[in-house]
């Protein structure tokens, strides 16, 4: 039923840790050797940054290694391809509160304008290092090119935020920026939701059938009901009925990709290609009677288990505080 639009994404180095707002999800696995830094594109689009727009409303070893690699991932740097992401805020209370942020061009310029992508100019994701919280702002940009956004950011901690944009400027590329971003006060880390196929968020279920490889494309399709029943009337978010993020544990490598062809529901499907084994928390945005949900999952890539293998997941642990709050996504 869905046509498959293959996402590319760009992987590197190091520590730390994704987040999570709804939802329970999967177990803890190792991540693969980091690939050569990049930036990373969006779904259906190359990394040149050419807008595909937004799909319509509807629908490791030796030699080996390298082919158990997909591309790179995004999000691992603050400053690429001459654009740089400025945190005027790395510090935050926790609790209701603004983000101020910029993005600067080579010379230090605050860029203002921007491509529109989705239906947004930027995308702007905050994600805490523990895997319990995940953000999905929508802020807005003054003349000067200064962004702002309120954010709920619950408990002290480490956290990222990730810009996601493509300059206006002739021949600039899609881009995604990561900056670190602080919550004072003591911190004690929570564990990775376990592995498993379902989530839970405001009353609504939501499946998860389908594998995430490293290297290999392959189809995750989540279906959406509500009391038992399908939900079959969801309702156009960002130009499409639903909207994914995948962060990855360890580095927090981010790929953003939108849906197949298809709608409006109770399916919703995505093709994808993990940029290495390991863990990743999926995060799906889905909206229906006029509000945004955001449903989490997390899922091993190229490990013994998978999340579309009832079988192989262990029985679902306590949900963190985190995952019982009421927000994930902010405008």
């Amino acid at each position: 039923m869905n046509t498959g639009v293959k996402i590319t994404v760009f992987a590197a180095a190091l520590a730390a840790t994704f987040g999570t707002a709804y939802g329970a999800g999967v177990g803890v696995g190792p991540v693969g050797a980091p690939a050569k830094p990049e930036h990373a594109s969006h779904a259906g689009r190359p990394s040149a940054g050419a807008s595909a727009g937004a799909s319509a409303p509807a629908g490791h070893g030796g030699h080996d290694q390298a082919a158990a690699q997909g591309p790179a991932a995004g999000g691992l740097q603050v400053s690429e391809g001459g654009y740089t992401l400025t945190l005027d805020t790395p510090r935050i209370a926790a609790g209701q509160g603004e983000l101020r942020f910029s993005v600067k061009d080579a010379q230090g310029r605050k860029v203002t304008s921007y491509k529109t992508e989705h239906g947004k100019e930027l995308h702007f994701i905050v994600a805490s290092r523990d895997l319990t919280v995940y953000r999905h702002l929508h802020p807005v940009r003054a003349a000067d090119g200064t962004w702002s956004a309120p954010v709920d950011l619950p408990a002290p901690g480490a956290y990222k935020a990730f810009a996601d944009f493509a300059p206006a400027a002739a021949g600039a590329k899609n881009v995604t920026l990561g900056a670190d971003l602080s919550v004072p006060g003591a911190y004690a880390p929570n564990p990775v939701p376990p592995a498993a196929n379902t989530a839970e968020v405001d009353g609504y279920q939501v499946a998860l059938g389908g594998t995430l490889d490293p290297g290999k494309a392959g189809e995750l399709k989540l279906t959406v009901s509500k009391d038992g029943r399908p939900v079959t009337n969801l309702e156009p978010y960002l130009g499409a009925y639903g909207h994914l993020v995948a962060l990855r544990d360890g580095d927090l490598a981010y790929l953003h990709v939108h849906p197949n062809e298809g709608g409006p529901g109770p399916d919703v499907s995505f093709t994808a290609t993990a940029p290495s084994a390991g863990t990743y928390r999926l995060f799906l945005d889905f909206q229906h009677e006029g509000k945004v949900r955001t449903a989490a999952f997390t899922v091993n890539a190229g490990g013994a288990q998978s999340a579309a293998d009832p079988a192989a997941s262990p029985a679902p642990s306590a949900p963190s505080p985190a995952a019982e709050e009421p927000g994930g996504h902010s405008h």
